[in-house]
């Protein structure tokens, strides 16, 4: 018999957290996040990680449990994904997935087993040498050569995400594109029931990106990324060089541009982000679509949406 899962997906901003907490409440369950930056320590502001008093006594599973100059990769938040899973379970309880990265969702609810090689140091080390002398346009090229579809899927600047895919290639002679798509024929390994959360108007969803923005700069996220700018975690390929709201601050740190322009690209750059999770989540078919917002501009709550899924699902433990 397989194990029931509760997985909550949507864009940035949405609500996802308030809700899985809700559904939570009502079916015994705990929330294993499957957010790639909350897994940090020390980035609580910028990620939206949820306060204690907002998780309502929920117990919440792999948030702020790694140093930001630790690598952390998508087959070990699987690996840690399924152990939660399992501990859970034990207890008699309901794992709800809540986040917005949907590869790491996808690495444990609906891929099976990543089938992807073990990691090779040396052919690691080789890579990042031959990126360090020869740019990380050259390395980039040698990705398109090699994998065309990756390529087109992973920044030129993220050379820990195009070295990994070569790494892949080069120990395996398959591509992370093939990879995935093997992947995708896995049989699931659980019984997953999914809420995705779909605004019917974009641009509610982007009022609430911009309002969520300045709510963090008054909760101190400017200090929250200084310190770990000043760490030198926002630098190279440092996992967290990447994270948005958090390299936007590196031009004001540096004296380049004023703390309004580095707000204003947070959001732009949160914007953007919302828009490719609507594009991953519209795959999930079989997911119950909750749209919070309506023609009179009210938004449901969290314990209406919650009902609402619940009933739609039929879920039952």
């Amino acid at each position: 018999m397989k194990t029931k899962i509760i997985a909550v997906a949507g864009p940035t901003a949405s609500g996802k957290t308030s809700l899985a907490i809700e559904i939570a409440k009502r079916i015994s369950g705990e929330v294993i996040s499957n957010d790639s930056m909350q897994i940090y320590k020390g980035m609580e502001i910028g990620t939206a990680a949820p306060t204690m008093e907002e998780m309502q006594g929920v117990p919440h599973h792999l948030i702020g449990i790694i140093s930001p100059e630790s690598e952390f990769s998508c087959s070990d938040y699987s690996a840690l994904a399924r152990e939660k899973i399992e501990e859970i379970t034990k207890r008699g309880r309901v794992p709800v997935f809540c986040g917005g990265t949907g590869l790491y969702l996808d690495s444990v609810l609906a891929r099976g087993e990543m089938s992807e090689s073990e990691k090779d140091e040396s052919l690691r080390a080789e890579l990042c040498e031959y990126a360090e002398r020869h740019g990380a346009d050259a390395l980039h090229e040698r990705l398109s050569k090699a994998d065309p579809e990756a390529a087109l899927s992973i920044h030129k600047n993220n050379v820990r995400r195009v070295v990994r895919a070569l790494e892949i290639y080069l120990s395996t002679g398959i591509t992370k594109t093939e990879w995935d798509r093997r992947s995708t024929e896995a049989p699931l390994p659980y019984d997953v029931t999914m809420a995705v959360i779909d605004f019917a108007d974009r641009e509610k969803l982007y009022a609430r990106i911009g309002q969520r923005v300045d709510l963090m700069v008054k909760a101190g996220v400017v200090e929250e990324a200084m310190n770990i700018w000043k760490s030198g975690y926002l630098s190279g390929d440092k996992p967290c060089a990447q994270a948005i709201g958090y390299k936007e601050f590196v031009p004001y740190f540096e004296g380049e541009e004023a703390l309004e322009t580095a707000i204003e690209a947070i959001k732009l750059n949160t914007r953007r982000y919302a828009k490719r999770q609507i594009t991953w989540f519209k795959k999930y078919r079989d997911a119950i679509r909750l749209i919070p917002d309506s023609r009179e501009g009210e938004l449901k709550s969290a314990e209406q949406l919650a009902c609402e899924f619940l009933e739609r699902s039929g879920f039952s433990v």
